[in-house]
């Protein structure tokens, strides 16, 4: 499947999980942390699931969500842009806007 990712007993694409009762073994419930500096030039933040990256790069993603003054409007226009391009997986999307 294009644009697909490394999975969990070919189901989950994470590693890091709380509440899959079948793939408890394969999984732990500890989160990575990792620190990022945010520079002056950051304009948005998206975090999604893969039935949003499936269908959709980084590029394609950051065009969108620069579209909308609201993040909760440019999550939702990421989420039914997914849709438009068929994905065929659950779908989460935020959008965090920094202030420039």
């Amino acid at each position: 499947m294009p644009g697909d990712v490394p999975r969990v007993n070919g189901q989950l694409a994470v590693s890091r999980a709380f509440g899959d009762k079948s793939l408890k073994s394969h999984l732990q419930s500890e989160p990575d942390i990792r620190y990022a500096d945010i520079n002056a030039d950051a304009e948005v933040l998206i975090l999604a699931s893969d039935g949003l990256w499936k269908v959709m790069n980084n590029e394609e993603a950051v065009e969108i969500a620069r579209k909308f003054k609201d993040p909760q409007a440019a999550a939702r226009q990421l989420t039914a842009e997914a849709l438009s391009r068929e994905s065929k997986d659950d779908i989460s999307c935020i959008v965090v806007q920094f202030k420039t």
